[in-house]
């Protein structure tokens, strides 16, 4: 445990604003300290979007940040945090932005990253790190901040909530009881960001799962152009039908289809780890970014991985010889993701569950 915690703290601070993926690998975190110390008083710092997930998580106070709002969110937050003082800080997101949020939580323990994972300085806005291991799976990294607490890690558990509303969407859309095949077939735009597959090829896939396995196909997704144009493309080109969710839900109602899917289908994206917290089984398609880092935790054994080759093909190396984590920048390295490689993957995983 940490030196200057001789027991248990009255009151813990945790900053984690973002993303989807991340603020779910978080949760586990917060149930481990929740476990060992129940009379701890949690805050969580979070983004307004994630904040929409994870809403009525029990015994969490939460303390929304909307970058929307620019200057104000950060006065915000000032003023929620006026007058409040914590025993442990835990600095769980490297980035400026979370930073400058820091400084405006009053605590003498402020428990960061490591050197090697503290981006954009972070390690001046704290005074204890965790310690360093370069080659860790996020989730993992995130449960070092527990073991320099001294809290045993114990079952990975999330119990997001859900309402019945929530529910009763999933339930009205999947309606049946064959397998359900969920495709998220897009990840966040970032700039240079380069992750979605062929549109083509998601076809073929449905179709795949239509005519192999009776599974009824749903997408989802976000409201962005991309991802409806991948929507309505992916429609036009499957001769089987498909219901198309795309820009048609909320994350609750996502997270609530995800439970009830019986495989979902995805790149390297929010969803993914969404399916973790329920179970759900992970098809993940992965050339740009190292899954052994930002896979489906539960799931590796399904990823389609192509990093390795793509690696080669970009740099010229191993993925040995590159940083750990380190993204692949070019935007034809998901063709390296096959058709028969994604077959033989949901294969496993629909057989896995006993759907022949």
């Amino acid at each position: 445990m940490l030196s200057t915690l001789d027991l248990p703290p009255k009151k813990l601070c945790i900053i984690r604003l973002s993303a989807i993926g991340d603020t779910c690998h978080t949760v586990p975190v917060v149930r481990s300290i929740q476990t060992a110390w129940p009379d701890t008083k949690l805050t969580w710092i979070i983004g307004r979007i994630e904040h929409s997930l994870l809403e009525g998580l029990e015994g969490v106070e939460f303390l929304v940040f909307d970058k929307h709002k620019g200057l104000g969110a950060y006065l915000d937050i000032h003023r929620k945090l006026r007058n409040q003082n914590f025993d442990v800080v835990l600095h769980m997101h490297a980035s400026m932005r979370a930073n400058l949020i820091s400084l405006m939580v009053s605590s003498k323990t402020r428990l960061g990253f490591d050197h090697a994972r503290a981006r954009d300085s972070q390690w001046f806005f704290c005074n204890e790190r965790i310690p360093a291991n370069p080659h860790q799976h996020v989730m993992d990294g995130l449960f070092e901040f527990t073991r320099v607490l001294g809290i045993e890690r114990g079952e990975l558990r999330w119990d997001i909530p859900l309402s019945h509303a929530d529910r009763y969407f999933a339930l009205k859309h999947i309606n049946g009881s064959g397998p359900i095949l969920l495709i998220s077939p897009c990840a966040g735009q970032r700039l240079r960001n380069f992750r979605n597959w062929d549109i083509t090829h998601y076809a073929e896939i449905a179709d795949y799962a239509s005519k192999s396995y009776g599974a009824k196909v749903i997408l989802t997704g976000g409201s962005t152009a991309t991802e409806r144009r991948y929507g309505k493309q992916i429609c036009e080109q499957a001769q089987n039908k498909i219901v198309n969710l795309i820009g048609a839900t909320t994350l609750k109602q996502l997270f609530a289809l995800i439970e009830k899917s019986t495989v979902l289908l995805c790149p390297d994206s929010g969803p993914a780890h969404m399916a973790t917290a329920v179970g759900t089984p992970v098809v993940g398609l992965y050339a740009t970014s190292n899954r052994h880092r930002t896979g489906p935790y539960a799931s590796q054994h399904l990823v389609v991985d192509k990093y390795p080759e793509a690696v080669r093909s970009q740099f010229g190396v191993e993925i040995e010889k590159v940083r750990w984590g380190k993204r692949v920048r070019n935007p034809d390295a998901m063709n390296l993701i096959t058709v028969p490689d994604v077959v033989k993957k949901l294969s496993v995983a629909f057989e896995e569950q006993d759907i022949k």
